[in-house]
């Protein structure tokens, strides 16, 4: 077991959730993130106030996947992700040593096909 997390362009985000579709992964979790990388960081002063728009609206995938779809999912997040430019994000990818479902008591692969 795997757990890939995968941070893209929110621009980009129903790209990669359409890819890996096409590829029959549909479970994860996503979450609004802000970071900062190699983009050069900006501020904007609003009434006295001094806001920091430098970064660019982030996703955050989170997939928990049996070994044999890694290459896929990967390979589905890339080509969907990738505009080019600096920022285009990162994968992860991790072992998982064990894992529970919650509900059924089930583990590992069998948890996450329950």
């Amino acid at each position: 077991m795997k757990k890939i997390e995968a941070i893209v362009r929110a621009s980009r985000f129903e790209e990669v959730k359409l890819a890996l579709s096409e590829k029959e992964i549909n479970f994860f979790t996503f979450y609004e993130v802000k970071g900062y990388g190699h983009e050069k960081s900006s501020n904007l002063t609003y009434r006295g106030a001094i806001y920091d728009v430098g970064y660019i609206a982030r996703i955050k995938l989170e997939i928990i996947i049996s070994d044999q779809f890694v290459d896929k999912a990967m390979e589905a997040i890339q080509e969907a992700a990738k505009t080019g430019d600096k920022g285009d994000g990162l994968v992860l990818v991790t072992t998982v040593d064990e894992i529970v479902n919650i509900r059924t008591g089930l583990k590992n692969g069998e948890s996450i096909n329950s």
